[in-house]
């Protein structure tokens, strides 16, 4: 999905819509084999990709007990020291495998819907969390840290915690360890993207502070009830290629 998206309109020749997408391989800032962004657009924007799976039904494979949680991240490598606010938008891409048109037997990824965001709030929000939660970074936003077990009982006694170091492992007694779960699309409280996750059946925040107080209400959103048939999908690739 990563590798195919810059050159849809030459995989999907038959698709007139597609057009020029204008959209390129980024060199990446931070000069790494996965460095960010991900993608060059013609207008100057700059675009990070992030897919989001949707589980199919009827579809004999394993499947997770609960709901899935998204597991892609807005990692401490994207902060406010590389993001520029007026070009850089977070792209956000709901796939699930479908039959393929060619034969049904075979499965496909199919994308579903499409979600963009100006970064610099996905970020902000992100780290807002980060900060409300007792966390803190340490270094020039090289380490997100949240408060281990010891540092919470300190915390709530109202004892000095020490901001000078972090560990790995609550072993290490210290009053903050790393945070492993940093930046997972669900818990980066932005409103637009909690609604994506949930129209899209993933599982999802549902109220938030940042930039200010909201609440999504429990009520059916998704226009995913699963898997479309097969008979609409031949339909809608037709309508796509015209």
């Amino acid at each position: 999905m990563d590798a195919s998206i810059p050159q849809l309109e030459l995989l999907l020749p038959r698709n007139k819509a597609l057009g020029a997408l204008g959209l390129k391989r980024h060199p990446g800032s931070l000069g790494e084999r996965e460095g960010y962004p991900d993608f060059l657009h013609e207008s100057g924007k700059r675009v990070e990709l992030k897919l989001l799976y949707v589980d199919p039904i009827d579809v004999e494979m394993k499947k997770p007990p609960t709901r899935r949680e998204p597991s892609a991240r807005l990692t401490q490598k994207v902060t406010r020291k590389n993001v520029d606010p007026a070009r850089d938008l977070l792209l956000v891409v709901a796939y699930q495998l479908q039959p393929s048109r060619e034969d049904p037997k075979l499965f496909c990824a199919t994308v579903l819907d499409l979600g963009v965001f100006p970064m610099i709030e996905c970020i902000d929000a992100r780290d807002h969390r980060l900060t409300l939660k007792g966390g803190r970074w340490f270094g020039d936003f090289e380490t997100p840290a949240i408060l281990s077990k010891i540092g919470r009982r300190k915390f709530k006694v109202g004892k000095f915690l020490d901001i000078t170091v972090y560990g790995r492992k609550e072993s290490e007694g210290k009053d903050f360890n790393e945070d492993t779960n940093f930046g997972k699309l669900k818990r980066i409280p932005h409103e637009g993207l909690q609604l994506f996750l949930k129209k899209n059946g993933a599982d999802y925040m549902r109220k938030g502070s940042y930039p200010k107080l909201w609440e999504i209400e429990d009520t059916p959103l998704s226009r995913i009830d699963g898997m479309i048939p097969v008979d609409r999908v031949e339909k809608a690739n037709v309508e796509d290629d015209e």
